[in-house]
């Protein structure tokens, strides 16, 4: 796709998501910051899932075009001389951004986690990083915070995957642990099926209520911010909140139901985590 026409792409599927909905009400400084940010997340995704070429090389270009930010200060690809500004402003470090690129390129050779600490050790790339920068724009740096970010992010990750299992099954991966199929007696071919089966349903409100605990111990991280940040980042933790809300609803019957939370929804909660 030319960069131009991912940018338009982008910008449609960030208009429909939930988690950055408290974006709309922030000042335009740290709202350009975050769009930015955001922008370059999806556009390593959408490189990593939907590149029609050599998904690999093209990361790894992007990689390298990336790392001008730091050197040259003159990246070629439109959605990096967006960033560039922004890591300058904010004295941004290039680790977290080289680590959603290493998410993507172990996407393309990794399709199954045995364990649950192995996919948590996949959310550490894909996932924390986001919250570290988004932390960064805020000029928020200490280690409990980012403690908390990692955990909020992660549980963001994994109730993304729970809402998703059948789009990913389809697309050849699997994020449900290995370890977790066997325990519950669901083998991968029940994912292809059109609804849950009892064993599959049990298995998904067990990893929901997993990814809930890790986002409410993470959640009072809302408390330890003041002004936009903790608006921003009561946000993520609100629709994080509202998915998990969505998902059991479905009562784990992920592959019949659709688990997409309301933006009316994210609001309430949003407003409440900010207002405790």
């Amino acid at each position: 796709m030319h960069p131009d026409g991912l940018q338009s792409a982008l910008g449609r599927r960030e208009h429909g998501e939930n988690f950055p909905v408290a974006l709309k009400v922030l000042p335009g400084g740290p709202r350009d910051g975050l769009h930015a940010i955001y922008a370059y997340a999806r556009t390593v995704d959408e490189l990593g899932d939907s590149y029609p070429g050599d998904r690999t090389a093209a990361l790894q270009a992007f990689a390298a075009d990336l790392e001008r930010i730091w050197s040259s200060g003159q990246p070629v690809h439109p959605v990096l001389r967006r960033l560039l500004p922004v890591v300058r402003a904010h004295d941004l470090p290039a680790d977290p951004f080289h680590r959603l690129i290493q998410a993507n390129l172990q996407d393309q050779t990794v399709t199954r986690y045995q364990t649950f600490d192995d996919l948590l050790g996949y959310c550490r790339l894909s996932a924390d990083p986001v919250g570290r920068l988004v932390l960064g724009v805020f000029g928020v740096n200490d280690p409990e915070t980012e403690r908390l970010s990692d955990l909020v992010c992660t549980a963001l990750q994994l109730v993304e995957h729970w809402q998703d299992v059948g789009e990913d099954r389809r697309a050849g991966r699997v994020y449900l642990p290995q370890e977790d199929l066997t325990t519950y007696g669901v083998p991968e071919s029940d994912l292809d099926d059109a609804e849950a089966s009892a064993s599959l349903r049990q298995l998904m409100m067990f990893e929901t209520e997993r990814a809930a605990q890790l986002l409410g111990e993470g959640a009072v991280i809302v408390r330890r911010l003041h002004g936009w940040a903790r608006v921003s980042v009561a946000g993520f933790v609100a629709g994080g909140q509202a998915t998990v809300r969505a998902l059991r609803r479905t009562g784990g019957d992920v592959l019949a139901q659709e688990a997409r939370p309301s933006k009316a929804e994210t609001i309430r909660l949003l407003i409440r985590a900010v207002a405790r």
